[in-house]
């Protein structure tokens, strides 16, 4: 591999790891966050919807934008969107304002998720493998250590630092790309001459804003209620507002030519819908320790930021250390046994956390966090080389791109998860319930993973 090659994927790698690395430091800011506007975690929960909910849209809109004004456009655009955000943020006069810039910050960064890896497999040709999983280990370290950065930054500083820090990764990665990535081809005729409404259609802005509204208001109707104690009239129609929407968003993804998440490819293909079906369910656990279990030190235990970050850095260790043997390992004997393990171990790790109590010392979390962080490891391969096996080739792309949104609402329904168990104060019972919960599902996958055989993975031999 040139040097030039190696300088544009450290360009690309840069502006990518932000996407990761600023969903995963807010899980040692949130208890901060409580304290410094006063709210319980059902209302500060909305820094972590706000932020999957956008990048849950944003990923697949900017991917089919920069096929219009294309991939260096894009990138260069979300560096600076994100330059913005992450600048003005900090200066928040309230939580909504903050809610605000954490929305354009994922918008940003989504922009160059979206189009990184197009952007290195276009255009480094050699070892072409072993840049994309260069990439992987920017996207993947970034989320691993977040936890353990934004707990160093808000011990030394504040909150905002983990805002802040964004700003040396957007600048260099911008004086980067603006010399490396090379320029855009000139948009063929055909995108030049798309009217602004075939483009609203080419992107599904009707399923967008019927998703967008209708999750929105499903989250805040049952949020409210829990937030509040008590469920009033305008909770209720707030709620079935949103269902309604979702509804309506289903109907609508079924009969549109281009629809932003295509739910007859769901129909078509049974096997691979399990595979999502079982994704969301692993980000559902994995998420939910995630962004419970600090906020639970913090509150609970009274366990500094700064150490709660290293606590939390077992289980992006963890992580990273199995990823490689797991694909080793799935290479040789297929996803079925490793995915077996995986909810084996998370249902292990859930189960720890039901037996832990006041008097438990701080450091027997590590146990759940390893178990989790294994397990993590393992899914991150097992459940791709799943998606692979169930998924026809003709239709690959597509598949990817609804197994992250499955990962996205995976982690949606965690955080909805953790306010409606913890609602407005985290406690040892409230932690206790909250893993058993998780038990439950751990055990589900168990069960699925054991009859992975039986639902034949591969569409071909159907």
């Amino acid at each position: 591999m040139g040097a030039h090659s190696r300088w544009l994927m450290i360009s690309v790698g840069l502006g990518i790891l932000l996407n990761p690395l600023n969903s995963s430091m807010i899980s040692v800011a949130i208890a901060r966050l409580q304290d410094v506007y006063r709210l319980d975690f059902t209302v500060v929960s909305w820094i972590i919807f706000s932020f999957y909910i956008a990048s849950a849209i944003a990923q697949p809109v900017m991917g089919k934008a920069s096929d219009l004004f294309g991939r260096k456009k894009i990138f260069l655009t979300g560096l600076v969107v994100s330059f913005i955000a992450s600048l003005l943020a900090p200066l928040s006069p309230n939580f909504g304002w903050l809610i605000v810039f954490r929305i354009v910050q994922a918008i940003g960064t989504s922009m160059m998720v979206a189009v990184g890896m197009a952007l290195v497999r276009i255009h480094i040709t050699e070892k072409q493998a072993t840049a994309l999983s260069v990439l992987s280990i920017f996207l993947s370290g970034a989320a691993a250590i977040g936890p353990f950065i934004g707990g160093v930054l808000i011990h030394y500083w504040d909150w905002s630092a983990i805002f802040l820090v964004n700003i040396p990764f957007l600048v260099a990665s911008l004086l980067l790309a603006w010399r490396m990535i090379p320029k855009d081809e000139s948009p063929t005729s055909v995108l030049l001459s798309m009217s602004f409404r075939k483009w609203l259609d080419l992107i599904d802005a009707t399923g967008i804003l019927l998703f967008t509204v209708g999750l929105v208001a499903l989250l805040f109707g049952l949020l409210s209620a829990k937030s509040s104690g008590h469920v009033s009239l305008w909770q209720i129609i707030v709620g079935v507002i949103g269902l309604v929407l979702l509804l309506a968003f289903v109907r609508h993804e079924l009969k549109t030519a281009s629809p932003f998440i295509p739910l007859r490819t769901f129909a078509k293909y049974p096997a691979m819908t399990w595979v999502n079906v079982e994704f969301m369910l692993v980000n559902v656990l994995f998420y939910s320790l995630f962004f419970g279990l600090p906020s639970y030190l913090q509150k609970v235990r009274h366990v500094s930021e700064f150490h709660t970050g290293i606590l939390m850095l077992s289980l992006g260790l963890c992580s990273l250390v199995v990823s490689p043997i797991a694909g080793r390992w799935i290479d040789k004997s297929g996803p079925r046994s490793a995915l077996i393990v995986s909810a084996l171990l998370m249902a292990f790790g859930s189960v720890w956390l039901v037996l832990l109590h006041q008097d438990s010392h701080v450091i027997s979390v590590c146990l759940a966090l390893a178990a989790f962080g294994i397990s993590n490891g393992l899914n991150n391969v097992g459940m791709q080389a799943a998606l692979f096996k169930s998924s026809p080739k003709e239709i690959i792309g597509v598949a990817s791109g609804l197994f992250n949104t499955s990962r996205y609402l995976g982690t949606i329904l965690s955080s909805l998860l953790i306010g409606i168990v913890m609602g407005d104060q985290f406690s040892s019972e409230g932690l206790r319930v909250l893993g058993i919960i998780l038990t439950t599902i751990a055990l589900f996958l168990v069960f699925m993973s054991l009859r992975r055989e039986s639902r034949q993975l591969s569409p071909a031999s159907k």
